[in-house]
């Protein structure tokens, strides 16, 4: 289990923030400690703060009143609401903060269920309750939870991660589930691409592959998608996950909302990689060479052929601006049929290190060696020294560098844009 902790200054945009979950069915109260109790359970943020003024009021000279706590366990850790609540009572006294008044919300927003728990660093008394040492203390307790409540050991899964983080599947080395979370999960945050065919591209990279099942179950139809494992031959090998065993960020219908969405690159961004595959195709006389010389480029270039040889899809890598782009998409000139025409012009079999011939038409698998062939550009995501895990990797930087919950304080400066707004 990790715990983040943010100390700040306004203990209502704490508040609001995850009330605002709760509006939107992203969270639920818990527990509430030392605070007014309404009769129906139901409360508005004013009603929440009023239990936290009499603190405020008596505080002599403490700045940030506010402590903002996230407690997140391992996401294939089972922990019932029951169980949480033990765990945030448990956390809070050990911490010191036993007799505060506090508010504990379950977000249910990610795949990865946890808690935030929000309460003031002022005692009854106006006094600022101690935070010496406050971050060791809270590992501390975490380590102690994590053995009485059975969970995942951070230590031991950080250990896991930073050996899977962005990096290519290797099925021999087992744990295939967790291997394929690590990439799947987060890859859309880092990169744009408008099909299915384009993300299979992107995943051939980290030998994985997804594919599209439609099914009919009591005269309704249901659609999704399942991963598969790519072997050193580029053929799927083990068994099939379905895409809810990563989360929404796997799912069809969240990758449907990242397709359209990646659909409005700008024509600059667009035209950079074009003009880095038409200098390819003018100074390579190859598809070898071709290939070669993208790759210097920062460009991963996918090719797909049919049982006869035939290019018959095209897929480009761009990491300097992290698009992917099939070849019709970038224009006619650069569409299967022109450059099956231009490889063929020098047909040297041995030089087709990135494509595979294969029976299946639809999501044809690329060979083993492209698929290695990740380019340098990945380092960023690779060699961070940070690990991702199921915690995410834009919040651990954020929450590691700022004081405050980022999004919070985002959600606030939105709020006060809005108030200025509005007329007098």
């Amino acid at each position: 289990m990790i715990a983040k902790i943010g100390h700040g200054a306004n203990i209502y945009g704490a508040l609001l923030y995850n009330h605002l979950k709760v509006d939107q069915n992203n969270a639920e109260i818990l527990r509430l400690n030392n605070m007014i109790e309404g009769p129906d359970g139901k409360y508005t943020t004013g009603q929440l703060l009023s239990s936290f003024l009499p603190n405020l009021i008596a505080n002599k000279k403490t700045e940030k009143t506010a402590i903002h706590i996230s407690l997140n366990p391992d996401s294939q850790d089972n922990v019932s609401d029951e169980d949480f609540i033990k765990i945030a009572k448990d956390y809070m006294e050990k911490l010191g903060y036993g007799a505060q008044p506090y508010i504990v919300f379950k977000h249910a927003d990610i795949d990865r269920t946890h808690i935030h728990i929000v309460s003031t660093t002022v005692d009854k008394n106006g006094n600022k309750i101690s935070d010496s040492f406050e971050k060791k203390r809270s590992m501390e307790i975490c380590r102690e939870l994590e053995n009485k409540y059975n969970l995942t050991p951070a230590t031991e899964k950080q250990h896991t991660d930073n050996n899977m983080v962005f990096t290519p599947v290797a099925y021999k080395k087992g744990n295939i589930k967790s291997q394929i979370a690590s990439v799947v999960r987060y890859l859309p945050q880092h990169y744009q691409f408008q099909t299915l065919g384009s993300y299979n591209a992107l995943l051939s990279l980290f030998n994985i592959t997804a594919e599209y099942i439609k099914k009919e179950r009591n005269g309704e139809i249901k659609e999704g998608l399942i991963y598969c494992t790519l072997d050193e031959n580029g053929n799927k090998v083990g068994n099939p996950f379905k895409a809810s065993l990563f989360g929404k960020q796997a799912g069809l219908m969240t990758l449907r909302k990242h397709f359209e969405k990646s659909k409005n690159n700008s024509s600059e961004i667009k035209a950079g990689t074009i003009q880095v595959v038409a200098q390819a195709m003018h100074t390579t006389n190859n598809e070898k060479h071709f290939v070669e010389y993208l790759l210097k480029q920062g460009v991963n270039t996918v090719i797909r052929r049919n049982q006869q040889g035939r290019v018959y899809g095209i897929t480009f890598i761009d990491h300097n601006s992290r698009n992917v782009f099939n070849g019709s998409q970038l224009g006619k000139q650069f569409s299967a049929n022109i450059l099956n025409e231009f490889f063929s012009k020098n047909d040297d079999k041995e030089s087709r290190s990135t494509s595979q011939i294969t029976e299946n038409k639809q999501e044809p698998l690329i060979e083993p060696q492209s698929r290695n062939m990740i380019h340098p550009l990945f380092d960023f995501m690779l060699n961070t020294g940070i690990s991702i895990g199921d915690f995410g990797l834009l919040e651990s930087l954020l929450f590691d560098t700022l004081a405050e919950d980022p999004e919070e304080q985002v959600f606030e400066f939105n709020m006060k844009k809005k108030k200025k707004r509005k007329p007098r």
